[in-house]
């Protein structure tokens, strides 16, 4: 009986934590391909690092996928499934030069790990491949999404409450707007260049 009835309280207790959660969805407009849309650190608020490792491929002389995001705190896997040696290296996460890292040559089938523990744009170059480019967005929270091919999203649980929404896309200005979140939200942005 002591089961049943931990069962039914831990089936309550998750139904009232989903009965506070909200999403954020909107378009972005103006620029085409896909964006990234995230909330921004929340003041006081850590999250538990994530377990699984994505894997950024080098396939067919190029990053795959072009555009990956994680959560601040994940480890990426760096895969090269071309036949030849690829490098991977960026110059800054963000605009923290000093977050800049090179990890090496390596050949096909080698992986190398990384942890992103700075929030940030990370632009992903190959020394070896100057044309190969692609791009790590790390988000100080677990609530981001990527856009679809019309420039929707949406981002899910998102706990009520007000933060500040960002958008990156790639060549675009970033922009920002506060939100406040109460079941769901609307954040619609117009990007430029």
């Amino acid at each position: 009986m002591k089961c049943k009835a931990f069962v039914l309280v831990a089936l309550i207790a998750g139904l009232c934590m989903a009965a506070w959660a909200g999403e954020i969805e909107g378009k972005i407009t103006g620029m085409k391909g896909h964006s990234v849309v995230y909330v921004d650190a929340i003041s006081g608020k850590t999250f538990p690092v994530p377990k699984e490792h994505p894997v950024m491929d080098q396939k067919g002389l190029l990053f795959a996928p072009h555009i990956m995001t994680v959560q601040q705190g994940t480890t990426v896997d760096f895969l090269n499934s071309d036949t030849v040696q690829h490098n991977v290296f960026w110059s800054s996460i963000g605009s923290d030069k000093k977050a800049g890292h090179n990890l090496g040559t390596w050949p096909k089938g080698e992986k190398r790990a990384f942890t992103f523990d700075r929030s940030g744009v990370v632009a992903l170059l190959c020394n070896v491949h100057p044309e190969m480019a692609g791009y790590i967005i790390v988000s100080p929270t677990p609530y981001f999404a990527e856009t679809d091919d019309s420039g929707s999203y949406k981002i899910k649980d998102v706990p009520d409450g007000s933060y500040t929404v960002v958008v990156w896309h790639e060549g675009a200005k970033n922009q920002s707007k506060p939100v406040t979140v109460a079941g769901e939200t609307k954040a619609d942005f117009t990007l430029s260049k």
